[in-house]
């Protein structure tokens, strides 16, 4: 990345390496290289990572108009792949502009390009027949512009390639998803809220206890108002990202926001509602109101991103993802919540009672009761010490007869008639 950097001059750039949410299925895991001027989104590099990481698909590269002609593409490009040393990286077709930047650029690892190299070293990433198609429009996009594209670096650049691409286009398998299951884990979602000022500067402020704080930013948001939209992570650092994400695209920004990551759990017993899964995250489908235990709130300023409050709840607190249209609204979620997500008239905030660990296990319990006992009566056995020899013969029963009625054994019969 030296190189490119090198070329950029003292611009007060920052690149920011992070998670994207799209609406794409599969288990590629979307990614994002962002470029930051003076704190505004300059460009953006958007590439999709294999799950065993070792294969990368770039899906767009873009600078904002007013920051191009700054060399911002190729440090984005430089980034991704020193983030990704040992991958290999499909650049895709590539538009007029596109073609044109790939020109100048000095690729930092060209024997990791699969454009480089051929189909039977990297088949099982990507789609032969598909990679034959981007190759044969950038060299129509070279040939049309009169540009070289690098292509003495190109596998057998200029020949006819359709029969080795159909050979190894079988090798190509779509990796399985392997997402977030609610329903034995804790998720993590974001949302972007502004505070009353007063109320802003005292959920902000480290020297309350923060649990006392996040329930009164809690009755402020409502308990059944846990963002249905949010896209729901197995990280809390994801649910922030997420956030960023939108104060950075936000064309004007609020200046007082707070960011707020909520961690709930499904219920015990709950049926798993609705979802669409992705590699790291998932989002409700239609939310009805989603009934969650709330079990843990965090919050930090985006002006101070690395200040982070934080609050556990345990017991959890019950609280509710909000309905996406109140026409298809469940009953439990009106038995306690207004359609702004307030609690109704006589429905306080409470704890989750999780109930007895053991309920319903009772003749279970029972049966592992009695092997546990018969198992330490058999051990206590086996541990008592032996009796003596004499604790034996006292312990024997003795029968004793009436002397009257006893007769004299015949040997003492014999010793007196001598």
């Amino acid at each position: 990345m030296a190189g490119a950097e090198a070329r950029l001059g003292e611009d007060g750039v920052a690149l920011w390496l992070t998670d994207w949410k799209v609406e794409i299925s599969g288990a590629w895991v979307p990614r994002r290289v962002l470029a930051l001027v003076g704190g505004q989104m300059a460009g953006r590099l958007d590439f999709l990572v294999h799950p065993d990481g070792q294969a990368v698909s770039v899906w767009g590269l873009e600078v904002e108009p007013e920051f191009q002609r700054r060399n911002l593409s190729s440090v984005m490009m430089d980034a991704l792949y020193a983030a990704h040393p040992a991958a290999w990286i499909d650049h895709g077709g590539r538009t007029p502009d596109g073609v044109r930047w790939w020109d100048r650029y000095t690729d930092p690892a060209p024997e990791r390009n699969v454009h480089n190299r051929p189909p039977a070293e990297w088949a099982q990433y990507f789609d032969a027949l598909q990679v034959a198609a981007q190759r044969t429009k950038n060299a129509y996009q070279n040939k049309l512009f009169g540009l070289d594209g690098h292509r003495t670096a190109e596998y057998r650049y200029g020949e006819r390639l359709e029969q080795e691409a159909l050979e190894w286009a079988p090798a190509f398998r779509e990796p399985a998803v392997h997402g977030p299951d609610p329903a034995v884990q804790e998720l993590h979602g974001g949302l972007q809220v502004v505070l009353p000022p007063r109320l802003h500067r005292l959920v902000h402020d480290g020297r309350r206890d923060g649990g006392e704080r996040a329930e009164l930013m809690l009755d402020h948001i409502g308990h059944g108002n846990l963002p249905h939209d949010a896209g729901w992570n197995t990280t809390r650092h994801a649910a922030f990202e997420d956030m960023a994400h939108l104060q950075l695209f936000d064309p004007e920004p609020a200046e007082e926001v707070t960011h707020v990551a909520f961690r709930v759990r499904l219920p015990s017993g709950q049926d798993v509602p609705r979802h669409d899964l992705r590699a790291t995250w998932l989002t409700y489908i239609n939310s009805p109101g989603i009934e969650v235990e709330l079990t843990g709130m965090s919050w930090r300023s985006p002006q101070k991103p690395w200040v982070t409050h934080e609050a556990d709840f345990a017991p959890p607190l019950d609280a509710a993802i909000e309905p996406e249209r109140w026409n298809n609204v469940s009953p439990r979620y009106t038995a306690r919540f207004d359609p702004g997500g307030e609690l109704l008239p006589g429905q306080g905030p409470r704890r989750t009672d999780a109930g007895h660990p053991f309920a319903g296990r009772e003749s279970e319990i029972a049966a592992v009761a009695a092997r546990l006992k018969q198992s330490v009566h058999q051990r206590a056995i086996a541990l008592t010490s032996p009796p003596t020899m004499r604790e034996v013969f006292e312990g024997l029963p003795v029968h004793q007869e009436d002397p009257s009625q006893q007769q004299n054994p015949s040997w003492q019969q014999g010793l007196r008639h001598r």
